[in-house]
């Protein structure tokens, strides 16, 4: 029998993943731990016979429990974003953890690029997957695109007021939904081989803002004007619709690095691991077209 850990497991990705492990890909939920903060949260997946563990990545010396006697491992980078550094002294501490347990393939959910990305957050993932190359374990890292959701955050209310501020210039990016990065980490990990192979998984084209509102717009059935600011100009903005700073710098910062065209890539490897084609961003919006009238 094969162990498949997953962290974050009570987040939207790590239960996304484990519903494709169970449901898409038919893995025993005895074959599955499931493991976050606070495994009370997971007890849904506990009554299909999950295994649960409490994993707190602040505490080193409690990750060795979490990885004991695993095979295929997942390290969903966590959301500590707030204090510089912490995130990545978390994931570094897991792989270490996984090291120590002779975990037989690790996964890891980076981004694309991230050696040359403007993304605040980027360091992070460049960070972890240097310490998992260095761990000499077998890996699979799957580089996630800008998801589609980011975009319901806030495009309710652009669409209540007919504009949208953004940072993107005439760059492009291409989205993918949450649940398809989900499906193909299942995928990665229902396999259990590790080929020491890096994925970026992308939606099947790249989009401007332009584009990218004209089709909010003929989904919601309103018109949708691009404002295009500065990265300043928009970290002023957010912050001042009382976000905290550090997320705002984040969002003016993905805009950035869209803007360099350092999101613009669209690769087959979403196809690669699932044998599908990613969903459109059309079709997501259209899926999610009572969110966007949310506001």
């Amino acid at each position: 029998m094969s162990k498949i850990l997953v962290t974050g497991a009570s987040g939207n990705l790590g239960q996304a993943i484990i519903r494709h492990l169970l449901e898409t890909y038919h893995a025993p939920a005895s074959d599955i731990v499931a493991a976050s903060r606070d495994a009370s949260k997971l007890s849904a997946l506990g009554a299909k016979g999950v295994e649960l563990r409490n994993a707190d990545f602040d505490d080193a010396a409690s990750l060795d429990a979490v990885f004991a006697g695993i095979d295929t491992a997942l390290i969903i980078s966590t959301d500590a974003l707030a204090v510089p550094g912490q995130r990545l002294t978390q994931h570094k501490s897991a792989v270490a953890a996984a090291a120590k347990a002779g975990v037989k393939h690790l996964a890891y959910t980076s981004m694309p690029n991230p050696d040359k990305s403007l993304v605040t957050f980027a360091p992070d993932h460049l960070g972890t997957e240097q310490a998992i190359k260095a761990s000499g374990l077998p890996y699979t890292i799957i580089r996630n695109a800008w998801y589609n959701e980011n975009y319901l955050h806030g495009m309710s209310h652009n669409l209540k007021a007919g504009q949208w501020f953004t940072a993107m210039a005439d760059g492009k990016v291409s989205n993918i939904s949450r649940d398809d990065c989900a499906r193909a980490a299942a995928a990665v990990l229902a396999k259990g081989k590790a080929e020491n192979k890096t994925y970026t998984l992308t939606g099947p084209q790249s989009l401007n803002a332009d584009e990218i509102a004209a089709l909010v717009s003929a989904v919601a059935g309103k018109p949708l004007r691009v404002v295009k600011v500065s990265p300043a100009d928009l970290q002023k903005g957010i912050e001042g619709a009382g976000l905290p700073g550090f997320v705002a710098e984040m969002l003016a910062s993905a805009d950035a690095n869209i803007a360099a065209g350092n999101f613009d890539i669209v690769t087959s490897d979403y196809e690669t691991l699932t044998g599908e084609k990613p969903q459109t961003s059309e079709a997501f919006f259209t899926t999610h077209k009572a969110a966007l009238l949310s506001a």
